[in-house]
């Protein structure tokens, strides 16, 4: 795994964990929705074409711009099917080959990639992880997912080990490390926060720090828990487009105010560590 490379590197941004339903594919979106719009050369692979989520959401948005006749930034994308080969040596030699021609293929023309993985660990998921620049970890602001990351004490919530996750990650920057002395620049992004503050959300907050220390991570603000992240998927939209885009019947009230900034927010976090993505 650890010998892919490309010829040209682009950016490479992956969202990546081990559990569902967190969120995963609606960050992707919406990162690669903003930096086409802040004029990036975006290109998307959705590494669970099974499932296909982040495929479906983006074939939704052609097929919403060529039905109204519009012109919305769509990014350069492609997916990689899970090998169907008997052998696990021919099975991940065959991913591996579909996986370096996709990301090849698109770091050729694009500045940046976003790459969507499996909620599970998979070995295309490894493959992904192992070629990011900066590895987004959404979670819900929730012990129940903080398990993916480490075994907290039930008393004290204390740190007592990482999660396979956590070690998987550190596999993965050990060999981009090898590769090309590229470092992984992790972020754990809090998803779904509540509006109220709460003793659990405290004590989630005190852990996540705790840990980042620990094995390395920075932690940022996600999303809040909205409906119309849910409303915009269905069309293949994000908050970045509903102002460019009417007839939707969607009032930008002031929680879709906030919610575009969160995901502001995320870009500028992303940007912040990484090299050659200068704001804009």
């Amino acid at each position: 795994m650890s010998g892919i490379s490309v010829e040209k590197r682009a950016q490479v941004i992956v969202l990546g964990n081990e559990k569902g339903g967190s969120g995963k594919s609606t960050a992707a979106m919406h990162v690669i929705v903003g930096l086409l719009r802040d004029g990036y050369k975006v290109g998307a692979i959705d590494l669970d074409a099974r499932q296909a989520t982040l495929g479906l959401y983006l074939e939704a948005r052609v097929a919403f711009a060529k039905a109204r006749g519009i012109d919305l930034p769509q990014p350069l994308a492609a997916a990689v099917q899970r090998s169907e080969l008997d052998s696990r040596a021919d099975a991940e030699a065959d991913e591996t080959t579909r996986f370096t021609a996709a990301l090849g293929a698109l770091s050729a023309s694009c500045d940046i990639v976003v790459l969507d993985c499996p909620g599970s660990d998979t070995f295309l998921s490894r493959l992904g992880h192992a070629q990011a620049d900066t590895l987004i970890t959404p979670i819900n602001d929730s012990f129940v997912d903080f398990a993916m990351l480490a075994k907290v004490d039930p008393d004290n919530h204390d740190v007592v080990r990482p999660s396979i996750y956590s070690e998987m990650v550190w596999e993965a920057r050990k060999r981009r490390f090898s590769r090309d002395r590229g470092r992984i620049d992790w972020i754990v992004m809090r998803n779904r926060l509540g509006a109220t503050e709460a003793r659990n959300k405290r004590d989630v907050g005190a852990t996540l720090d705790a840990l980042a220390k620990r094995i390395g991570f920075r932690t940022v603000r996600g999303f809040g828990e909205r409906v119309i992240f849910r409303e915009l998927y269905l069309q293949g939209l994000t908050l970045m487009d509903v102002k460019e885009v009417g007839g939707l019947g969607i009032h930008m009230g002031m929680s879709h105010v906030a919610a575009r900034n969160e995901v502001r927010a995320l870009i500028g976090a992303i940007k912040k560590a990484a090299p050659g993505l200068e704001l804009r």
